[in-house]
């Protein structure tokens, strides 16, 4: 059961990520809306002023930029009295691309961001929770945060990570108030496709490409990528922020919450057919979007 949101009191705070565009942006301004005390954060101070300028209490944090998760954390709970009741992990990219093409550096610098830095800025937050007694800690994960597909190794890599990460942390703060959820999107309409499409240009390029084996893919999915990646599936970012409402707000939360029609039946998938299967199906997605 989630309680009306008049009943919550200026104290009912939530620190979330992402915020310059999308689910972030989307969360911020529902959650404050149903009167939670909300501390977005961004990447560049640009989008952090534009946030300010919006009446929020913004904050420019980089998951690769572990100076910037510490003054966030740190101004954040003396802000709340060390009460900062919920954060929702949210900021995170893709780099596309066969594995065998991407640098090391590629990866590591996704891990950084979307993996390394959660835990950073978690690990932070936990010990105030605890000496509450309580608190939500939601990470928007992915469908391919269970099941992979082509082309998108680093970021499935990133959220298989993630949801191990996750399921752990709750088994480890089972008994203390802390609660632990997992929100799994499949295509949400964000600019997470043109960021996408920029991380490929940037890692891989046209010199990459043009040396690929995977060169006619990477040249077919270039034009859809550039076409926003259209599809009948796609919802809008309060989808998402939905179930964002029910981690934060519902006396028992759910430890995974799907969201579009794609993670559901990869889920369903993943329960019943045999790896060999699964590959075959999950190929077989990949390359309808070709």
């Amino acid at each position: 059961m989630i309680a009306n949101p008049e009943s919550f009191s200026a104290h009912r705070s939530i620190l979330i990520t992402g915020c310059s565009s999308g689910i972030g942006l989307s969360a911020a301004h529902i959650m404050r809306g149903r009167n939670w005390r909300v501390f977005p954060t961004a990447r560049s101070q640009a989008d952090v002023d534009g946030l300010s300028d919006l009446g929020f209490e913004a904050f420019r944090l980089d998951y690769e930029d572990p100076d910037s998760i510490e003054a966030t954390a740190s101004e954040v709970l003396q802000r709340t009295d060390g009460a900062l009741s919920a954060v929702f992990n949210n900021g995170a990219y893709a780099v596309p691309g066969a594995l065998e093409d991407l640098p090391t550096e590629a990866l590591r610098s996704l891990f950084e961001a979307n993996f390394i830095g959660w835990h950073d800025l978690t690990r932070r937050l936990v010990p105030s929770m605890r000496a509450n007694g309580s608190g939500r800690i939601v990470q928007c994960s992915s469908v391919l945060g269970f099941v992979a597909l082509k082309y998108r190794g680093a970021y499935t890599a990133s959220k298989f990570a993630l949801e191990a990460y996750s399921d752990t942390l709750r088994q480890e703060l089972k008994g203390t108030g802390i609660h632990v959820s997992l929100i799994e999107p499949g295509p949400i309409d964000t600019r997470f496709t043109q960021n996408a499409l920029a991380n490929f240009q940037r890692w891989i390029g046209e010199d990459g490409l043009q040396a690929s084996r995977h060169r006619k893919t990477y040249e077919k999915r270039r034009i859809r990528m550039e076409a926003g990646e259209p599809g009948p599936f796609k919802l809008p970012p309060e989808a998402v922020v939905k179930r964002l409402v029910h981690a934060v707000e519902a006396n028992r939360p759910k430890a995974r919450y799907h969201v579009t029609i794609p993670t559901t039946v990869m889920a369903v998938a993943k329960r019943v057919l045999p790896t060999s299967l699964l590959d075959r199906f999950c190929i077989w997605a990949a390359d309808g979007e070709e």
